[in-house]
């Protein structure tokens, strides 16, 4: 689901059909239109005694200019809905500032489950006046896969209330096929399981034979990560990335434009997608297998924060993301040595430099 409109209807239905239970965990889940109509749903089948839970990055909550205030977080839980903020910051904060809950998650009675880049917030149907159109990407999975999102909620869940979901109970009730389409969940877990999803990735860009197409928001990348890609290089390999000519924050698109020149000059093609941002994560390899998920191929995903991603090994599937890439190119640009110094200011090549050592963690 290329679009928050096909998203956001697709979820909204499967949860109105909802019998037994909705699980939900975010990063960021605003106070604003969306996020007021999901509640009013979400309160309807509280009624229904549908089984609500809802988790919120705590950190991510409080960075979004419309969070969900104490106040409300109540007045939630009096509509029947268990709400829970992950991690809350407190003194000494810093320490909290790391190991983010940054997955999206949706489980809905053991038979579907909804993952990728998007949040709940009405800019995704909107845009932001900043960035302009926000583009992103989102899957719905079902069959057995489906129990292992439901694992991971009942995690972090448990580690953040206390209460132990009993698995035979949350989980599907009768097992699915699933068409024969090979999906794998990696799950990135601070110390448990911190080096799962670059291990992933790298695996992943090491299998390549001939093209890799790349879309994420904040591409600064790792050690590991960065030399697979040149190993690819090497090889022959295609290997073409997209990132936005708009981004969300500050510093980083300096940051991201140093690393795009060095892959560049590596051999990489590199291009700005121009119209509005796109926060997509996904990753197609040789027309074969694919990615979707939340992780950012930055520091940040990659060694601090919990993520998690779908592998699915299917040429259709995978064709389906390819024809969304081709069909974006026609909105970029190039990156060439040429254009690089006319769209990044002697100032923001200076402001690149100094940070990008530090890329690890922003």
């Amino acid at each position: 689901m290329p679009s928050a409109r096909e998203k956001y209807d697709d979820m909204f239905r499967s949860i109105r059909a909802a019998r037994r239970y909705v699980h939900l965990e975010y990063f960021i889940f605003r106070n604003d239109s969306v996020g007021s109509a999901l509640l009013h749903l979400l309160h309807q089948k509280a009624l229904e005694k549908v089984e609500v839970r809802l988790i919120v990055d705590a950190y991510g909550n409080w960075k979004t200019p419309h969070p969900l205030a104490p106040t409300q977080l109540d007045s939630i839980r009096g509509l029947g809905i268990k709400v829970e903020l992950f991690d809350p910051i407190r003194f000494p904060w810093l320490q909290n500032l790391y190991h983010r809950d940054h997955r999206k998650i949706v489980v809905v009675d053991g038979q579907f489950a909804y993952t990728g880049g998007m949040n709940v917030a009405d800019y995704y149907l909107h845009g932001k006046e900043r960035t302009g159109e926000w583009r992103d990407m989102q899957v719905r999975l079902e069959g057995p896969v489906v129990n292992e999102f439901e694992r991971i909620f009942a995690h972090i869940w448990e580690r953040t209330t206390g209460e132990q979901l009993d698995e035979r109970e949350y989980s599907a009730q009768e097992e699915m096929e699933d068409g024969g389409t090979v999906v794998t969940v990696v799950n990135r877990e601070p110390y448990k399981l911190s080096r799962q999803m670059r291990k992933a990735i790298v695996a992943a860009l090491d299998a390549a034979r001939s093209e890799v197409h790349i879309v994420n928001p904040y591409p600064t990348s790792t050690r590991s990560v960065d030399r697979a890609m040149k190993r690819a290089l090497r090889r022959g390999v295609r290997l073409k990335m997209m990132v936005s000519a708009n981004m969300d924050n500050r510093i980083t698109p300096e940051v991201v434009a140093v690393r795009m020149k060095k892959m560049m000059r590596q051999g990489a093609e590199v291009y700005y997608y121009q119209n509005g941002f796109h926060h997509s994560k996904t990753m197609t390899v040789d027309g074969e297998f694919c990615t979707v998920g939340s992780t950012n191929l930055d520091g940040r995903s990659l060694r601090y924060d919990y993520e998690v991603n779908v592998f699915i090994f299917s040429p259709e599937t995978t064709k389906e993301l390819d024809t969304i890439f081709a069909r974006d190119l026609s909105r970029c640009q190039l990156l060439t040595p040429q254009n690089f110094k006319q769209r990044f200011s002697l100032k923001q090549r200076i402001v690149g430099r100094i940070f990008h050592p530090l890329r690890g963690l922003l």
